[in-house]
């Protein structure tokens, strides 16, 4: 019993030892398509699929997730790396899956982010919306008193206009009475 549990003790650090280059390895890979050109970003990524549809186990599902996680807007998926990490994500567990734990974090903020985004942006329209119709109400009212300031010119211009007439009659009977 002693010598199969320590058997199994050693297949377990034998396999994390193991384990480390090989996720070692898809860290390289993934860090050499992030710099790659968009074209060979789109081939690592078609192999990475191709690889994880034949082999499914984890570091073909490691590799795929990587990728879908760190390329740029095009070939990023959030979505797929979540679901093709939750099963590797254990933080309590080292190599692979403690990884798998830090990029689902990361997914999880990303797409946190995304919905924040896309509320405030909901937000600022509706604030643009509301913006604009009080500027319309606004020039509206302005337009409104606008009108009224000319009416009261010409009423005010009118008045004068009668004045001038008035005083122009009183002086000419003036002059006459002289």
């Amino acid at each position: 019993m002693k010598l199969g549990a320590l058997l199994l003790l050693l297949a377990m650090a034998g396999c994390a030892v193991l384990q480390q280059p090989a996720v070692d390895g898809v860290i390289g890979e993934t860090l050499s398509a992030v710099r790659a050109p968009l074209a060979e970003q789109k081939a690592v990524l078609a192999r990475a699929q191709e690889a994880f549809a034949a082999d499914t186990r984890d570091l073909n599902r490691l590799r795929l997730a990587m990728l879908l996680v760190v390329l740029p807007a095009p070939l990023h998926d959030d979505a797929r790396a979540a679901e093709l990490l939750e099963p590797l994500a254990n933080a309590a567990e080292p190599g692979m899956s403690r990884l798998a734990a830090l990029l689902a974090a990361q997914v999880t903020q990303r797409q946190r982010l995304a919905r924040e985004v896309e509320r405030l942006t909901r937000e600022r329209l509706a604030a643009d919306k509301e913006q604009a119709a009080v500027d319309r109400e606004r020039a509206a009212t302005d337009k409104e008193r606008d009108k009224r300031e000319e009416a009261l010119r010409q009423q005010l211009e009118a008045l004068r206009a009668i004045e001038r007439g008035i005083l122009e009659r009183e002086e000419k009977l003036r002059r006459k009475q002289r």
